[in-house]
């Protein structure tokens, strides 16, 4: 079989944190559906930059709740298609329903510090809706170009959320507190600021990233580098936060 190519580049945006190099890892598209996904990925990314350019936090409100979308459809359709099929589902649907439960908590946290204006709220409703009927789509004709559009999102997520910390060290974003519930989400101490949160929400989308490669792969018949997954930082065993 042949493996997946996975190239880890050269990188100015290379980890502050001594991670795994999540922002220099890419996977080379290879065919009509990679470069489909990778094309897509890429107008979504510009219309990132251009309407909200370097305000990060109100970036972030919108692209979780997109970015929270496919991991719910994928553990629908999947768990569907292990009732009608009667075979296991190899673990799938609770790997997406966690990146699905994962994305959402990193929205409540940003929520927090960003406070979205009415407007962003609509915008917010409005990408939902749009993107939430056109992925499940997708993954009805093709769940191998669905998993690469994904895997190539949080590509992107990273450099973004690397971005992040770069305005964050250069003090053009203050470094504030961490909201309560990010505190209790990834287990945090009292002290813990934003820069601390950023960094274990771009190790999430590294690890997301890297298993929805992994899907798209095995889907396309190829070997993917499991040694290449990027570690999951410890989340909270009970996620609801009491007041």
């Amino acid at each position: 079989m042949p493996h997946s190519s996975i190239d880890v580049i050269a990188n100015p945006l290379a980890p502050v944190d001594g991670r795994i190099g999540e922002s220099s890892v890419h996977h080379v598209p290879s065919g009509f559906s990679d470069q489909f996904a990778q094309g897509f990925t890429r107008l979504l990314r510009f219309c990132a930059d251009t309407f909200f350019a370097k305000r990060y936090g109100h970036r972030a409100i919108v692209l979780e709740t997109v970015a929270a979308v496919p991991g719910m459809v994928g553990a629908t359709i999947q768990h569907l298609n292990s009732l009608r099929r009667m075979v296991d589902d190899e673990g799938w649907i609770r790997t997406l329903m966690e990146e699905a439960e994962n994305e959402r908590m990193h929205l409540m946290t940003f929520i927090e510090i960003a406070q979205p204006t009415v407007f962003e709220r609509l915008v917010v409703m409005l990408a939902q809706w749009i993107f939430y009927v056109g992925f499940f789509l997708l993954y009805l004709v093709s769940s191998r170009t669905a998993h690469r559009v994904v895997g190539y999102f949080e590509e992107e997520a990273v450099i973004s959320y690397t971005l992040y910390l770069e305005e964050i060290d250069a003090g053009r974003s203050p470094n504030v507190p961490a909201p309560y519930i990010a505190k209790h989400y990834w287990k945090l101490s009292a002290d813990a600021t934003l820069r601390d949160v950023v960094l274990l929400v771009r190790a999430d989308e590294a690890h997301h990233r890297d298993i929805n490669h992994g899907f798209a792969d095995k889907l396309s018949g190829l070997i993917s580098a499991q040694a290449h997954v990027a570690p999951y930082p410890p989340h909270a065993d009970e996620i609801r936060v009491k007041a």
